[in-house]
């Protein structure tokens, strides 16, 4: 899965001399939480959040009256406050990579970059979220399961023939090697509803032949 067919591509950004009220005006309008800061050639110099902004905003407690506040807010610029040289991603790069950088990096998005540095896109944990979702499946419904199986060849194959007798259609098929003990992973597979009869043919097959970690019906809201 790469990063240019789930970042955000309509990236707004500002210049090192946008005002700071400026940029916290369009944080507001568009409802976004980051605006990548670019020189005159386009190439990606900082980046400025929200949160810049309301770090660098005077107290409420401000004795300043209004059209001095205004004067202050406007007199400040992103280049005062953003963020150099920050984290970005290659447009060409995998979401997975971008997941961990993120994770690794404490932060909650990056800009996406070509190769001559050119900001190109946005990619957030939203969008990561996104990700999750279409490769699950989970909007489809159906019922999802979970086993521990050895790390090896054959054993996944064992369990999708169990499933292919009782007609079971999969929608997805997940592993992670993070939980379990060492030699096993783990395997969550989703598949459409069925008959409750066969369904629970099905489970009693499963159960007592690998093992469940769980089985559930999803329903959504």
């Amino acid at each position: 899965m790469l990063i240019k067919e789930w970042m955000t591509k309509d990236v707004i950004t500002v210049t090192p001399d946008t005002s700071m009220l400026k940029a916290s005006k369009m944080l507001k309008e568009k409802d976004i939480r980051r605006l990548p800061v670019v020189d005159d050639s386009g190439k990606l110099i900082g980046i400025i959040t929200d949160r810049d902004i309301k770090e660098a905003s005077p107290s409420k407690a401000t004795t300043l009256d209004v059209h001095e506040l205004y004067y202050l807010l406007s007199e400040i610029k992103v280049k005062d406050i953003m963020t150099p040289n920050p984290t970005t991603i290659n447009v060409n790069d995998t979401v997975e990579k971008a997941a961990i950088t993120m994770l690794k990096k404490k932060i909650e998005g990056m800009p996406v970059v070509d190769e001559n540095e050119q900001v190109v896109g946005i990619i957030t944990d939203t969008d990561i979220f996104k990700v999750l979702i279409d490769i699950t499946g989970v909007y489809l419904g159906g019922i999802q399961m979970g086993f521990t199986l050895a790390n090896k060849p054959g054993t996944l194959k064992e369990v999708l023939a169990v499933l292919k007798q009782h007609n079971a259609r999969i929608i997805s098929i997940l592993s992670s090697y993070e939980k379990p003990e060492q030699g096993k992973r783990q395997v969550y597979i989703r598949i459409h509803n069925m008959d409750k009869a066969e369904e629970n043919q099905l489970k009693q097959d499963l159960e007592s032949r690998f093992g469940l970690l769980y089985w559930i019906r999803d329903h959504l809201v």
